[in-house]
């Protein structure tokens, strides 16, 4: 249908009005579900919350450090496998041997366990237990997933919750298909479409008509 005949006639405005309203109908259902669902943020806290390696405190002296002209920065730690000595350098964190300064590449699964177990104990409720470690992935008994980070001894956390809010947000923003390229292509048709739809609401709402000279 060419635009003038589109937006000079109205029976032809109000077909085209509705057909693409109902079209939108499924995406702006899905907008208003997610935007009050963002707003009102319910579970927020919990799917994000950190988590932590559980550190102690010093009961000794540190040990006394010649600090490398290529440290940036310096921090000890102690956790329940001990000591932990990390330096900063331009490339990131590393873990080094307190005893000889030597990098320590990658921990043994027993103290990746042992460190994770440590973190979670006190938060059951949402973790429960450690069921099965791989790597540095971990998942327990209520389905979370935990990633170790050996470099930096940091933690990440997922779990359902984390899952269900990521999702709403995907039927927010259009990212139906998984597939960049395609989902912003939905994007800016479906921005498109209100748009036009807003034109024709407009449109119907205020006639004009042309002035005969």
């Amino acid at each position: 249908m060419p635009a003038n005949q589109l937006f000079s006639d109205r029976p032809s405005m109000r077909k085209f009005h509705k057909i693409l309203g109902l079209t939108l109908l499924l995406p702006f259902l899905g907008w208003a579900v997610t935007g009050v669902f963002f707003f009102i943020k319910p579970g927020y806290s919990e799917a994000y919350q950190s988590l932590s390696v559980k550190t102690y405190p010093f009961e000794t002296p540190l040990p006394a450090l010649k600090p490398n002209d290529n440290w940036q920065q310096v921090k000890w730690l102690k956790t329940t496998l001990g000591l932990h000595l990390m330096v900063k350098q331009a490339n990131g964190w590393m873990h080094l041997n307190p005893s000889t300064l030597e990098p320590i590449s990658s921990p043994s699964n027993e103290a990746v366990r042992r460190l994770i177990e440590d973190a979670i104990l006190d938060k059951q409720e949402r973790y429960g237990k450690l069921i099965s470690l791989e790597g540095d992935k971990a998942i327990t008994s209520t389905g979370a997933q935990i990633t170790f980070n050996w470099s930096q001894m940091s933690l990440r956390q997922r779990a359902k919750d984390t899952d269900f809010i990521d999702r709403m947000y995907k039927i927010h923003y259009l990212q139906w298909t998984g597939v960049e390229s395609i989902d912003k292509v939905l994007g800016v048709v479906g921005l498109g479409a209100v748009l036009i739809l807003a034109v024709l609401g407009l449109r119907m709402a205020f006639p004009w008509r042309r002035t005969k000279r």
